[in-house]
């Protein structure tokens, strides 16, 4: 299942490493991102695992160092979030109803084999994702996917 957080003030520490589980996040404008961890003698090193792949080494090495917090408009631009919106329930459900409509194998499927991959040389990764092409293939959804498609009408997901 998709996670996608809704920040809507500060996301600070421990919130961060949750946020950063996510597979998107929206922001509302006055949300600040940080790691204050080294103003109470800690360094945030947990987090460092699920926010390396998610913001730029100089960032976040600047964030752990300095404690300081990033503004909405730096999380979006460094591509710590996806969107920012005013109106975080409406940007949340918007977010949601562009998925709702897809197959749920193939997120399901795409979700694990993008998470697998993370920690994959590029060979590897290369291997695994070819032999994920087909088990895609054999659901349940790819065939009702394609017949719809030909049909020319919306897809009916069995979700399998």
């Amino acid at each position: 299942v998709p996670l996608i957080a809704r920040v809507n003030g500060a996301c600070m520490a421990g919130g961060m490493g949750i946020m950063g589980m996510c597979d998107m996040a929206v922001a509302t404008p006055q949300a600040i991102f940080g790691l204050p961890e080294v103003k109470v003698g800690i360094f945030p090193a947990q987090v460092l695992s699920v926010l390396g792949h998610l913001l730029p080494r100089r960032v976040l090495a600047e964030m752990c160092l300095t404690g300081e917090p990033i503004t909405a408009a730096q999380a979006l631009e460094y591509g710590l979030i996806n969107y920012i919106r005013e109106d975080l329930d409406a940007g949340v459900e918007w977010l949601l109803a562009r998925m709702l409509d897809k197959s749920p194998a193939a997120i399901r499927r795409g979700l694990y084999t993008m998470k697998k991959i993370e920690a994959m040389a590029f060979e590897e990764s290369m291997s695994f994702t070819e032999s994920q092409i087909g088990l895609f293939a054999l659901t349940e959804d790819a065939a009702e996917g394609q017949l719809a498609f030909r049909e020319k009408r919306k897809p009916v997901w069995p979700g399998k």
